[in-house]
């Protein structure tokens, strides 16, 4: 065990930042390629053509949910079983195992919200080398073909896709290890056992390089203890890593390089299980744009992959990532969406090990099914997308998202891994936070510069200096000796504070947490069997193994206020590092070969880590307050489900104006994804923005979902005051522009918790047979009513606006002139512009009179913006409910609001009769867009006489503005326009 690291002071890590900036920026070195992933080099080996996989279709066989049949490898004789399911909400899912493994091949866990219902499957027709399939009642068939194997998925006469057309199915199977590379293995370990011997000592505390980033890939660094057991662990009687071996299970006598021992740099991966991989391809006739599969630094359209390496899904600590390459980063999620005027698809691999995916361009016309597609379809060559996917280990377990609106696409990938969490109301707020806010005078100097300056803020960020020598749930006791009377400040001013809380644990005996994961053997352990220790802040580190209940129960105990001393009800948690980053472990995460609860390699779950650590900590807050208050956790690494936990975000990126354009591209396909709730740091977290780059980036964040300012400790401070008045008067707008339309921004989050739609989301969503919208990733939608684009070039004095939709209106929301759609607008730009417009047939309500923070505007009155389409009608609702407690999920407190808007009469309605919550909230103001002068205007409430209402008309704008209505939010009422 190393020695407790010690203290470096500010000045100390700052110049080690800067020198290591210099050194490590973009290393790409420190990350595997295809080529250098014997996995993936394996799978892309393979190339097009007839595929040794044979269905035996003699072996099919109908149960009341599902199809089952048998597949065997004509090269090896190796039988998997295939299962074919037919879902309710128009999806198929289909999954391939080993018939009769060596051991349990790993199946995730956790991540789908239940086992989707299925419907009735039905053979419909079969002969010698195929059988169709109904799936249920939709007009779905699943043509099985025998030989070579492939499936195809039809709607009557349509081809939807095609699985194995290509011939890339590989499913490596368990086997026995040859005789040759047990001998190679043997001299390996013991040559690492002798090296431990001269392990040099670490050094004292890893210097800060990033927020909270890769150090170096740590070729001179090995983990603490890797190879010092000589034993290996207890066998456990639930692991799959020790089962009798069947008969005559298949033995290969050579393996090609790095199937049973693969080596990256310094580090050697054991492989004690050999060659794991899967990999299918998918055909997607007709579709030439694909979306999603996040995280990376690249367009909202996916490339294809010809000629470069694939997409890379493996959650990685990467130092100021390169931008618009295929190259994995801190999060992944397996969701490939395809989409064309006609219709939607959805591809979803669940799989959470290290994966690969491959795009091609291509024709169907050209290969033979395509002639037949051809002729079902009566169209000449028809484009075509090929998607591959390459795991290293798991089973194929995949889902087939069949739409045919994007919308469907969406609520069918939410109904199986579930909606965004909905946010407390202060989350979308504006957060202040950098590395680091020094002490508890700090941050309330920093806090008492937002009342100064007038400008709104909900809650301020410390990153890991806060904590006693970053031992995480402690505080800095020269720096925070008093953090509970410090929350209670912030909660005076109804402000919040979030803290930091990695999943690196500092090794010392004189750390509780420490102590107690240890003594409850909660750490991940080594292939012999020891804790598992890496390098990171603290300096030596073990990692909790939150894939054990029992790990993440105790860890949610920690959040209790009893034992986060110091805690309070207004404090929440970001989660960092949690990939999970290993300074000294293969490309900055952890060796593949740790083990983890019931025996399961990290290979086999890699992605889920950050899930878990999420899930957890979400849970620890729900139950601090006895399950009633909803918690806020940030996450760097995600996985599909990561939504029901909390917010993201694009990570360590850096103060360029490519960065601040690739947000917006990165957000949409979290958004795509599930995962709505995503922001960037506003300003770069690297570097220093000059005064124009960060004013248009705070203007762009404002209308992002989550809106936080971070930036690296090595940064001059910039908080929004400290650019001149100038400046400071354009980011208080900005800022004041978030929080006026706060109500909007809740409402779109509950129509995305209950229906699973992105809020921030591309424009081909909302106009999805208008093609000049499939490629855009400048500008979007916020839920379906607000057209944004911000400014992202340098030097700009106008943008080009594309507003959709045939037949439809746009209205300017600054100038609020009217404009007809489809068109292409230049709109002219100054530094105060932030081009955005309310689609026609809308209702926006905002709340225009802003205050110091979120929770101080709950009470406010409200104005209704009123957008007229075309036919001279709108339709919009409001969501309202305590704005931080479960109370609208558990006891119906809410209120959903409808307001239409037809024949000259605006109405207010219930959305939603089943709830019911007490607001003083009420109606301030009414502006009607696009609207001639009426001869009055008469309030109906739905008790009580009518009134004439005050109002204003612009004749060169035809805005209407109607004067204090004055009627609850909670009540039922008409106006009439006369």
């Amino acid at each position: 065990m190393a020695a407790a690291p010690g203290r470096q002071g500010p000045a100390v890590l700052a110049w080690a930042a800067l020198c290591l900036v210099a050194a490590l920026a973009v290393d790409r070195s420190n990350f595997k390629t295809c080529e250098q992933s014997a996995f993936c080099r394996r799978q892309r080996s393979l190339q097009p053509g007839s595929s040794p996989y044979r269905a035996l279709l003699e072996s099919l066989q109908l149960g009341p949910d599902s199809a089952t049949l048998q597949l065997i490898n004509e090269d090896n004789k190796v039988l998997l079983l295939l299962e074919l399911w037919g879902l309710q909400g128009n999806m198929t899912r289909i999954r391939i195992d080993e018939l009769n493994p060596l051991r349990p091949r790993f199946r995730v866990p956790d991540v789908l919200v239940a086992e989707p219902p299925a419907v009735p499957l039905a053979v419909t027709g079969r002969d010698e080398s195929s059988v169709e399939l109904a799936l249920g009642a939709g007009g779905h068939r699943l043509l099985v073909t025998a030989k070579p194997f492939r499936l195809d998925l039809l709607r009557d006469r349509e081809l939807l896709c095609s699985v194995n057309a290509r011939g890339l199915l590989l499913f490596e199977h368990l086997r026995r290890r040859p005789f040759s590379d047990k001998v190679s293995s043997s001299v390996s370990s013991l040559w690492d056992k002798i090296k431990s011997l001269f392990r040099r000592e670490m050094p004292a505390e890893p210097a800060a390089t990033e927020e909270h980033g890769a150090a170096a890939d740590g070729e001179s660094a090995e983990v603490p203890g890797e190879a010092a057991a000589v034993t290996g662990a207890p066998p456990d009687p639930d692991s799959p890593t020790q089962p009798p071996t069947p008969a005559g299970a298949p033995s290969e006598a050579a393996e090609e390089p790095g199937a049973w021992e693969e080596t990256f740099k310094t580090h050697t991966d054991s492989k004690p299980h050999g060659p794991t991989s899967v990999g299918l391809d998918f055909s997607l006739p007709g579709f030439e744009h694909v979306y999603g599969i996040p995280e990376h630094a690249e367009s909202l359209r996916l490339h294809t992959t010809e000629g470069g390496d694939p997409y890379r899904l493996y959650n990685l600590d990467v130092f100021q990532y390169e931008l618009y390459n295929p190259m994995a980063l801190y999060g992944s999620v397996p969701l490939l969406l395809a989409h064309n005027a006609h219709r939607t698809l959805g591809i979803f691999w669940l799989n959470a090990a290290e994966t690969w995916v491959d795009i091609g361009s291509n024709t169907a016309g050209k290969t033979l099914f395509g002639k037949l597609l051809d002729y079902m379809q009566g169209g000449g060559e028809t484009p075509q997308t090929d998607v591959r996917w390459m795991s290293e280990s798991g089973i194929i377990d995949v889902f087939l998202l069949l739409g045919p609106t994007p919308a469907a696409v969406s609520a069918q990938y939410a109904s199986l891994t579930g909606t965004q969490a909905l946010p407390p109301l202060f989350a979308l707020g504006y957060h202040q936070s950098r590395w680091n806010y020094n002490d508890e005078e700090d941050v309330a100097a920093v806090e008492r510069g937002f009342d100064e300056h007038d400008i709104p803020c909900d809650v301020i960020w410390l990153d890991i200096e806060h904590a006693d020598g970053k031992r995480y749930f402690t505080w800095d006791p020269s720096k925070f000796p008093q953090p509970h009377a410090m929350l209670q400040r912030l909660a005076a001013k109804k402000r919040k504070m979030v803290s930091i809380v990695d999943p690196h644990i500092k090794v010392d005996s004189g750390y509780r947490v420490h102590n107690e994961i240890r003594s409850r053997g909660f750490y991940i352990k080594t292939k012999d069997g020891n804790d598992y220790e890496g390098w990171c802040w603290p300096g030596s580190a073990g990692y909790p193994d939150f894939t054990d209940p029992a790990m993440r129960a105790w860890w949610a105990s920690m959040f209790g206020y009893e034992q986060y001393e110091g805690s309070a009800e207004n404090l929440f948690t970001w989660n960092d590092m949690n990939e999970p980053s290993v300074f000294s472990g293969p490309e900055v995460t952890m060796h593949k070969d740790a083990v983890h609860h019931g025996g399961w390699e990290h290979r086999d779950l890699h992605n889920l880590y950050g899930f878990y650590v999420q899930m957890a900590t979400a849970q620890g807050q729900v139950q601090r307050s006895g399950g009633r208050e909803r918690p806020f956790v940030l996450s760097r690494a995600f996985f599909a489900g990561s939504q029901r936990y909390g917010a993201v975000w694009t990570g360590d990126n850096a103060a360029e104006w490519d960065h601040l354009k690739i947000s917006i591209a990165m957000c949409l396909s979290m958004g795509l994804a599930g995962l709505s709730f995503c922001g960037a740091d506003v300003g770069g977290f690297f570097k220093n923005p000059d005064a124009e780059l960060l004013v248009r980036w705070y203007q762009a964040g404002a209308y992002q979902p989550f809106f936080r300012a971070h930036a690296h400790l090595d940064t001059a401070h910039r908080e929004p005051w400290l650019f001149g008045e100038e400046n400071t008067a354009l980011i208080r707008a900005a800022i004041r522009q978030r929080y006026s339309l706060l109500p909007f921004w809740y409402t779109a989050f509950y129509h995305s918790y209950r229906h699973g739609q992105p809020v921030m989301r591309p424009l081909w969503m909302e106009f999805p047979d208008d093609v000049t919208t499939f490629a855009i990733d400048d500008q979007y939608m916020i839920d379906r009513a607000l057209l944004v684009h911000p400014v992202t070039e340098q030097g700009a004095r106008g943008v080009q606006v594309y507003l959709p939709g045939k037949g439809e209106v746009w209205y300017d929301v600054a100038s609020r002139q009217k404009h007809h759609a489809p068109q292409t607008l230049y709109v002219p730009v100054t530094m105060s512009s932030v081009p955005v417009f309310q689609r026609g047939g809308t209702v926006v309500p905002r709340q225009e009179r802003v205050r110091r923070s979120a929770e101080c505007m709950r009470h406010d009155p409200f104005t209704l913006y009123v957008a007229l389409s075309p036919q001279g009608t709108a339709e919009g609702d409001l969501f309202l409910d305590d704005g931080h407690t479960f109370d609208f999920q558990t006891q119906n407190r809410f209120l959903h609001r409808r307001f239409t808007f037809a024949s000259g009469t605006l109405t207010a309605s219930t959305a939603d009769p089943a709830g019911a919550f007490d607001t003083p909230a009420w109606l301030e103001r009414v502006v009607i867009l696009g609207v001639g002068k009426p001869a009055t205007v008469v309030l109906r409430p739905a008790a009580g006489p009518e009134t004439l209402l005050d109002f204003q008309h612009e004749a060169e704008t035809s805005v209407l503005t109607l004067r204090k209505p004055g009627v609850r939010m909670a009540d039922d009422w008409s106006i009439l326009l006369r």
